[in-house]
């Protein structure tokens, strides 16, 4: 019984780790203002197979992600959150895209770096 029990614990804890294993978890800024810019930011980087969480602070404009780095990379999370109207340390959004967030939204996109322009999202 005792060595069944032993199998079962062994078996459970190395699924675990598997699991785990491929996890990731990274800070970068990403620009914005208001509550419904945390949602939209989150809500964007949540999109991407493979992010298992996402958590942008309005105060320090930083945001943190967990993803399976076997799924998805850095560059894809903040493209989906750039095409979402919000600048990241990595990607610029689309003018259009940003000019079409509420008001309370707009931040001051002079304090961005250079980064690299995203292409608009896809009319449908």
């Amino acid at each position: 019984m005792k060595l069944k029990m032993i199998c079962l614990l062994s078996i459970f804890v190395l699924g675990t780790m598997g699991v785990f294993a491929g996890n990731k978890t990274e800070k970068f800024k990403v620009y914005g203002n208001c509550g419904m810019c945390e949602k939209r930011i989150e809500k964007a980087a949540k999109a991407i197979d493979g992010v298992a969480s996402a958590d942008w602070n309005k105060g320090t404009k930083m945001m943190e992600v967990t993803f399976d780095e076997t799924k998805t990379d850095l560059d894809k999370i903040q493209q989906a959150i750039a095409k979402a109207g919000h600048d990241t340390e990595g990607f610029e959004a689309d003018a259009k895209t940003y000019d079409a967030l509420p008001d309370c939204c707009h931040y001051d996109r002079k304090e961005v770096q250079e980064v690299k322009k995203v292409e608009p999202p896809h009319q449908h």
